[in-house]
């Protein structure tokens, strides 16, 4: 590999704004804000707003909203009261 093409990937915490889920990995991403984790380290901090802790498709809460059947049955139902005109 070529050298001086690569990023330089550095330890990163994310944290979830909505439930407090917190995870380190390696990342590029640039952040002013720091957190001190409980062992001791100081890292950059990254804010999000959602993480797989809190999405719904994750969590299993995702509901289906497609209960009424198929599209072919919704157009049916929807244009049912028009009837066929010849």
């Amino acid at each position: 590999m070529k050298d001086g093409i690569h990023p330089n990937y550095r330890e990163v915490a994310f944290v979830d704004q909505s439930n407090g889920f917190q995870f380190v990995t390696r990342s590029t991403v640039q952040t002013k804000d720091s957190v001190e984790l409980a062992d001791g380290r100081k890292l950059p901090l990254v804010k999000l707003e959602t993480t797989s802790e809190s999405h719904p498709f994750y969590t299993g809460q995702q509901k289906s909203i497609d209960n009424l059947g198929g599209r072919v049955e919704k157009f049916r139902t929807k244009f049912a009261r028009l009837g066929i005109k010849k």
